[in-house]
């Protein structure tokens, strides 16, 4: 049965590798697994129990409102170009400095990709304006590319991340953290996080250097100016109602506590930020119902691509439990802290890297190994973090990865060369986030 299990979980990620949808693999492989198990080793896991995960996740009351509002507060503030604002302010002291140009499109590609969490809808919003921008410095547009690329995993510690409001909830649930706070996750991460992104733009400025790509190496017409961007004017204001909540949860959370934590939660930070957007929509004579759907329609993308797909997983794990293979993969890593470590590491990171999203195999690892990290001399948010962590930089060398795509048709590159680009940054990147997390 076991084996069976094993087999079925390879067939699993090989189908999602072949860009079968995600949530119906992840939903009858589970299925599959609690079938097997009743009718081949007796398991008390039955349909219903299948069934009833499926369903919690879609009334999860510790993460459904998180992502679903984060959302659609980013779709508000693309609505209302207050994303546009906060990008063309943090661009545009680039080109005064020439040796922070490489480093500084990528840390800040990164937090802007906490503030907007879709590795897609960064790379779109923020490559439009920073690649022309960077050209113009005459860097190579493949060099140009890979800066924006190698800052799309800054959504890590976003708040609006599934994996971060998931990891709190199984940390409140093994009573490792007081609340199922996902501010709690992140401040935990976050330092070990700019670490590693910090020195991957160093490392991508070094490989500039030594490639020749970098300000001043191009010098043919790709390097003329982008007019639109040079003629965008920045209201000061505008750019930082973006960041507007994500600076309240901050100053709200426990380790700060300069408002009350229970108040400021990230729904209400999230409406509160929605709010400002829909008063500079009139502002603009823009039409205030249209940024309400927006709001809507980003609550609703958000619940079919995240709580189904967390669901999904849900039934997935249940179905590994099913089968008895989650008894045996944790009696294997019992007692045996590296292997834990490892496969928190290499498992998602592979995943994302030969599908271009790391999602499914961070929430499979997250709903069956993390719950259990104590039993591997570690806490809750340290597995979970580096499981979720190293999926977010597998994609970030991935190229079949959608931020890669998006980006090598703005810069008219091959996203295999982009790729070559950031792989020695990401790897050095995840090297530091992980000995942050399991050493410090």
């Amino acid at each position: 049965m076991i084996w069976l299990g094993i087999a079925i979980v390879l067939g699993t990620f090989w189908l999602i590798y072949k860009n079968y949808e995600a949530r119906l693999v992840l939903f009858l492989s589970g299925m599959l697994m609690t079938a097997l198990g009743i009718s081949f080793g007796g398991s008390a896991i039955g349909f219903p129990q299948a069934v009833d995960a499926f369903v919690k996740q879609f009334v999860n009351g510790g993460l459904v409102p998180t992502y679903t509002t984060v959302m659609g507060f980013g779709y508000v503030m693309s609505y209302t170009k207050c994303a546009d604002h906060l990008v063309n302010a943090l661009v545009r002291p680039l080109a005064r400095v020439p040796l922070l140009v490489i480093p500084g499109a990528v840390i800040i590609t990164w937090f802007l990709n906490i503030v907007l969490p879709s590795a897609v809808g960064i790379a779109a919003a923020v490559g439009v304006l920073l690649i022309p921008a960077l050209i113009a410095l005459k860097v190579r547009p493949v060099m140009a590319a890979a800066a924006v690329f190698l800052g799309t995993w800054g959504s890590v510690v976003s708040p609006g991340l599934m994996f971060n409001p998931q990891i709190a909830d199984i940390a409140f649930k093994a009573g490792e953290i007081e609340a199922p706070d996902a501010m709690i996750v992140i401040l935990s991460e976050f330092f070990p996080a700019l670490c590693g992104a910090l020195i991957s733009a160093v490392m991508l400025a070094v490989l500039a250097i030594f490639m020749k790509e970098g300000v001043g190496s191009q010098t043919d017409a790709k390097a003329e100016a982008s007019a639109s961007a040079e003629d965008f004017r920045v209201n000061y204001f505008y750019a930082l109602v973006p960041i507007l909540p994500l600076f309240l949860l901050v100053i709200a959370s426990k380790e700060v506590g300069l408002l009350p934590a229970k108040v400021f939660t990230v729904p209400c930070c999230m409406l509160i930020g929605t709010g400002i957007g829909l008063i500079i929509a009139l502002i603009n004579k823009l039409s205030p119902g249209e940024a309400s759907k927006k709001f809507c329609r980003g609550c609703g993308d958000a619940f079919c691509e995240v709580a189904l797909l967390i669901a999904a997983a849900a039934v997935f794990a249940s179905g590994m439990k099913s089968i008895g293979l989650t008894g045996a993969l944790v009696d294997a890593m019992q007692g045996n802290q590296s292997i834990a470590m490892a496969s928190a590491v290499i498992g998602p990171w592979l995943m994302a890297v030969v599908c271009g999203s790391g999602n499914a195999a961070a929430l499979a690892f997250n709903e069956v190994i993390t719950p259990h990290a104590a039993d591997f001399g570690m806490t809750v948010v340290q597995l979970g973090a580096v499981a979720q962590v190293a999926a977010g930089l597998g994609r970030t060398i991935s190229p079949v990865a959608g931020g890669v795509i998006v980006i090598a048709s703005i810069a008219g590159v091959n996203p295999i060369d982009i790729c070559k680009r950031t792989f020695i940054p990401v790897c050095l990147a995840l090297g530091t986030f992980t000995a942050g997390m399991y050493l410090f």
